[in-house]
């Protein structure tokens, strides 16, 4: 993790954590800390989102809140900033949960979200060409993500992502996928997943470990045992966000270092990049 990384983790816990100290719901407050990480620059997500092979951004995102289960996403969305806002306008503005493609795109420019320009290496190539790149992938990935819990003890949680670096256009990853990259209910607690989405999504990480929670499992063995059942089962990585309904938390991850942290107001925010 980079100092300016590090910075701007800093700076989103602290805008998070005044909102909901303000009163901010959790849904709110975990919009504007992703928020802050796709307009940094500095992740995997929003300006810093990785291209696919084709040379396009394509980008996904999910966020859903505990106590009505309502859940919005967007799937290989192209040329906007703020991919978690779109999924927050799916969830609230349709009767849907996931929209994917050009037309996720055409939806998000109805609201006028930001936009990005789109760059010189937005070009199509032919998938010849395109898979024979994929020889050349260097497997960088990440995601940015959040959780939070409320004065009313409604939890949440989101993701975004670019995916992972070298992709085959239209791949989608977990992150979009209620369930497996996030998942929030008030009896039992919210997630939010980062690493190789394959793997995640083929173990519905999310939903599994919430199912742990609900059976009274604490944040950190519910984390751990399902994470070690995709590193035994299916050879996977991932870290995971995870957050109780009565405030216990845990960040574990199967990766080397995962850039992270979390404040309950005293002090300073706590951030790193392993939490073992």
């Amino acid at each position: 993790m980079t100092a300016p990384q590090a910075a701007c983790l800093h700076a989103a816990l602290e805008i998070g954590y005044h909102l909901l100290d303000q009163g901010a719901s959790a849904l709110i407050a975990t919009e504007q800390v992703i928020r802050v990480l796709e307009q940094s620059g500095l992740f995997n997500a929003g300006k810093g989102a990785n291209r696919q092979l084709d040379g396009v951004r394509r980008m996904d995102a999910s966020i859903m809140e505990g106590q009505a289960l309502r859940a919005g996403a967007v799937a290989s969305i192209e040329g906007i900033v703020h991919p978690i806002t779109a999924a927050r306008l799916v969830m609230e503005e349709t009767h849907h949960v996931l929209l994917a493609g050009p037309m996720a795109t055409a939806f998000a420019r109805h609201f006028k979200l930001e936009g990005q320009r789109s760059g010189a290496q937005n070009r199509r190539l032919s998938y010849d060409t395109i898979l024979k790149r994929k020889q050349s992938r260097r497997d960088q990935h990440g995601t940015v993500g959040a959780v939070a819990l409320d004065r009313s003890g409604t939890v949440a949680a989101g993701a975004s992502t670019g995916g992972i670096d070298q992709m085959l256009p239209g791949r989608v990853g977990d992150t979009p996928l209620i369930g497996c990259g996030v998942y929030a209910d008030n009896e039992s607690g919210a997630v939010s997943m980062t690493g190789i989405g394959e793997g995640i999504i083929r173990v519905a990480v999310a939903k599994e470990i919430c199912n742990r929670l609900a059976l009274g499992k604490s944040p950190v063995a519910a984390a751990q045992a399902v994470l070690k059942k995709l590193e035994t089962r299916i050879n996977g990585t991932a870290g995971a966000l995870v957050l109780a309904p009565d405030g216990r938390f845990a960040i574990r991850h199967v990766t080397p270092r995962m850039a992270a942290g979390w404040w309950d107001g005293k002090g300073t925010p706590t951030v790193g990049d392993q939490f073992q």
